[in-house]
């Protein structure tokens, strides 16, 4: 990699820490009034029921769904796109070309965040709470699947299973807990381990878990009949919440990895 390519990747790392940051003082504030008080009234069996139906949810899709899923795009196509976008930064080596990526692919999620904004309200007027949550992942993993290949990440390895899991539990934490997430999300970013069956599993519940009680309040409301469009809104909100994430760590992933390749040509 020439010394060029190299500061223009260390411009742009510079700005994926100052999101990092801010990210970081969203997570560090306190949970609004409203929020902890119907928190608190909440009975208990409502969130053990949205912490499964996550946990379900995972794990259907990546059994049964992951095949369906990849009939919404073109996966090879996808690939393509990565190759030629890695092509161009390679030989222009400015950091335009890295900033037209990480853009480019923040727009493709616009329509992407109009669908889920539209399933949630419709599914939360009619008062229909735990069976939305099934296409709401599905959904997520869907966008978190051609944002892995936009990268040049073939999502369907249980190392990539695993950090797209780490990416959605850490994207909703707050306080403590987003920090210490978060620097697992970095952990593989730096090297990624190949886990076993059983540490997938695990992660699957620390995820479903860590979205259960961040949603549990929007989530109780969707399933109540017409106030229910209030608790869809959840959907949005935490798609975006989650996407935004994501994106900035594929995006770190991509420009660490490409300092690491052009350190190994040297």
């Amino acid at each position: 990699m020439s010394d060029k390519l190299n500061r223009e990747i260390e411009k742009e790392l510079k700005y994926i820490s100052s999101q990092e940051s801010e990210m970081q003082r969203k997570a560090m504030t306190e949970e609004a009034a409203w929020k902890q008080i119907i928190t608190g009234s909440i009975p208990e069996k409502a969130y053990v029921n949205l912490r499964a139906a996550f946990a379900t949810a995972f794990n259907l899709i990546f059994e049964e769904g992951i095949g369906i899923i990849e009939k919404t795009y073109d996966k090879e196509e996808l690939k393509r796109r990565f190759a030629e976008d890695d092509s161009v930064i390679q030989m222009k080596k400015n950091r335009f070309e890295i900033k037209r990526l990480r853009n480019e692919i923040a727009r493709s999620d616009k329509f992407r965040l109009a669908f889920t904004t539209l399933e949630g309200v419709g599914l939360g007027i009619l008062g229909i709470g735990l069976p939305d949550i099934v296409i709401f992942i599905g959904y997520l993993l869907k966008a978190i699947y051609e944002t892995s290949l936009r990268y040049g990440y073939d999502y369907d390895r249980p190392e990539e299973r695993l950090f797209l899991l780490k990416l959605m539990e850490a994207s909703v934490q707050k306080k403590e807990k987003w920090i210490e997430s978060n620097e697992r999300v970095d952990d593989m970013i730096e090297a990624m381990p190949l886990p076993g069956d059983e540490e997938i599993r695990n992660q699957v519940g620390r995820t479903a878990d860590a979205l259960a009680v961040d949603m549990l309040v929007l989530k109780f409301i969707q399933g109540l009949p017409v106030v229910g469009a209030v608790g869809g809104m959840a959907n949005p909100v935490y798609y975006k919440k989650i996407m935004n994430y994501a994106r900035l760590k594929y995006h770190k992933r991509y420009l660490k990895d490409r300092l690491k390749k052009g350190e190994t040509v040297e």
